[in-house]
């Protein structure tokens, strides 16, 4: 029996699911274009601007890959393009879970006891 990938088991990445979150990623190939960079340079950047206690920790095999992440960081973004990279991707909208087994849920971020961000 085959082993499936990520993509395919993953409940965001299946059936209709996949349909809708394709506009997602459209969004984000079209705000990558405008800042001269990748999807993933995109996003890892938007990571590293949400503040000195959030960390992107992106994993890869490859070099090209690990190179790729790197140039990240030398995507800025401004407070205005980091709001409209957010809303270019409404949580509310994503569709399917973000865990491919429901039982992960007791084990995420929404259970930990991690304390409230200090106002600046």
């Amino acid at each position: 029996m085959a082993k499936l990938s990520l993509k395919e088991s993953h409940p965001r990445f299946q059936g209709e699911n996949f349909n809708k979150n394709k506009i997602f990623y459209t969004r984000m190939e079209e705000l990558a274009e405008k800042h001269g960079c990748t999807p993933a340079q995109l996003a890892l950047s938007w990571v590293l601007h949400q503040g000195d206690d959030v960390a992107p920790i992106p994993g890869t095999t490859k070099i090209s890959n690990l190179d790729n992440n790197i140039g990240s960081l030398r995507v800025k973004l401004t407070d205005e393009e980091l709001v409209e990279i957010s809303a270019a991707i409404p949580i509310n909208e994503v569709a399917g879970s973000r865990l491919i087994n429901e039982s992960f849920t007791r084990a995420s971020w929404k259970f930990a006891n991690t304390p409230a961000k200090a106002s600046p």
